[in-house]
Parts: C-alpha cells; sequence; structure tokens
C-alpha cells in the first residue's frame, strides 16, 4: 500500500524547523557588512578576525584543554563501568544511578559540583572543569559501550578463559578489541559533549580562565556580530564531523562482528 504524500509534510517541516537556523547562521557567517541580519555580500573576512582575537584564541585552547582531558577521564570511567554492569554486576539501581548525570538538569549538576568543590575547598580552575566534564560524559560513554557489549560474542571469552587466559588478558586480548568500536564512539561523543558545554563549566571554572563557549555568552551580550556567526559555524563543523565519524566507526565494527 502506498503512503500518502502529506504524510511526509510534518516530517520535512521538523527537518526545516531544526536546520533552517544552522543554514542561515552559517552562510550569515560569509556575510562581508556588519549585519549579522542583512547579507551584504560574500566574503570570508569575519574568519580572519577569528585568527587575531587573542581571547577567542585563549578561549579556543582551554576549551581544547578541557574536553581532551574530560574525554580521557570518561572515556575510561564509562568503559569501565559498562563492562562491571554488564559482566559483573547487574542491578537496574547501579544502571539508574550510571545514567543520573546524563539526565539530570545541566544546572542541578554544576550547582551540586560546585557546592561538592567548596565543601572539599578545591580551587576552581580548568582542572575543575575537566573533573566536571569528566563525569557528565562518563554517563554517555558508558551507555555506548553498554550499547556495543549487548553485540559483543561472549563465546570468545569463554574460550580464552578455557584456554587459560586471566581476566585480564582476556579483557585486553579479546573484550577491548570488540568494544573499540564503541569505545571510540563515545570518545567522540563526549569530547562533542565538552566542546561546546556552557553551564557546567560557567559554574566550575575560576575567575582567571574561560572557554569558548563562556567567551561567546560574554560576546553576544552586546549583540550577535558576523564574527560570532563565524565561531559558531566552525564550532557546528568539528561537532558535525565528530559525530558523523563515530557512527561511522560504529557501523564499521558492526560490519566487522557479523562477518
Amino acid at each position: 500500500m502506498r503512503r500518502p504524500k502529506l504524510l511526509y509534510v510534518p516530517f520535512w517541516l521538523t527537518y526545516v524547523f531544526l536546520y533552517l537556523p544552522i543554514v542561515v547562521l552559517v552562510v550569515m557567517s560569509f556575510n562581508s557588512g556588519e549585519s549579522a541580519y542583512s547579507f551584504d555580500g560574500f566574503s570570508l573576512k569575519w574568519y580572519g578576525v577569528l585568527a587575531e582575537d587573542e581571547r577567542i584564541r585563549d578561549g579556543l585552547v582551554n576549551t581544547l584543554i578541557v574536553a581532551t582531558g574530560s574525554t580521557v577521564i570518561a572515556t575510561v570511567l564509562g568503559t569501565m563501568m559498562a563492562v562491571g554492569l554488564a559482566r559483573y554486576t547487574k542491578s537496574k539501581v547501579m544502571d539508574a544511578l550510571t545514567l543520573m548525570p546524563a539526565v539530570l538538569p545541566d544546572l542541578v549538576l554544576a550547582i551540586g559540583l560546585l557546592v561538592f568543590y567548596g565543601t572539599i575547598q578545591l580551587t576552581l580552575g580548568l582542572y575543575s572543569v575537566v573533573l566536571a566534564h569528566g563525569l557528565f560524559a562518563m554517563a554517555f560513554v558508558a551507555a555506548v559501550v553498554r550499547t556495543r557489549l549487548t553485540g559483543a560474542d561472549t563465546s570468545l571469552e569463554e574460550a580464552s578463559r578455557d584456554l587459560g587466559a586471566g581476566p585480564v588478558t582476556t579483557f585486553m586480548k579479546v573484550t577491548l578489541p570488540q568494544l573499540m568500536p564503541g569505545i571510540v564512539a563515545g570518545a567522540m561523543l563526549a569530547f562533542t559533549l565538552s566542546l561546546d558545554e556552557f553551564v557546567i563549566a560557567f559554574f566550575t571554572i575560576g575567575n582567571n580562565d574561560q572557554t569558548l563557549p563562556i567567551v561567546i555568552y560574554s560576546m553576544i551580550r552586546f549583540g550577535v556580530t558576523p564574527k560570532i556567526n563565524a565561531l559558531a559555524a566552525i564550532l557546528l563543523l568539528v561537532s558535525f564531523t565528530a559525530v558523523i565519524a563515530g557512527q561511522r566507526l560504529t557501523k564499521i565494527g558492526e560490519t566487522r562482528a557479523q562477518n
């Protein structure tokens, strides 16, 4: 039975609603004029202005430091947590606690971390944001790796143990290679989440440091300019690239597992 074409109208309208603002933002980033709302002609000058802005460069460096450090923490701990919950401690309560940072409102998590840092008298800085983002992204990594574990061949692990391999050897040479596409996808997701996260970073960073989202926030308080559009376009490109690469790696891993 052929579906009526009218059924596709809400589908395409939803996509237009989601992606039209992004397309407009990217187009306006190439505006030659000073206005962020009227297109006067094609130009790349705002990307050159970005490269000359020291505040943006410092914010970008801080953001990359935070994103890299939190990705390492989230990937290692998230993978260990996923394996532990799937193989050794099957508990719905632990599953719920693992996903709690992902479902909690960012504001609640940020205030909780700020209070915790104050309780232990931890001086705020980039390292406090790294820890906070690592906790936040760990839940997402655990969810991605846990999904990958459901499709892993457990008979290979059993055969490895039967042949005399210990738990560590079995994990490193059998389990880990099967999980690698999911681990890479989770790491890319964690990096992307940390790259443009604002609320948690705003509450847990020191006065002398700023990540790129905080720099952008301080800039748009005085109005949106094509320079901000250019910066947002670059962040969109990085985010889309990471997400697509993660999905591609996951698909490749699934294809190899089936073969």
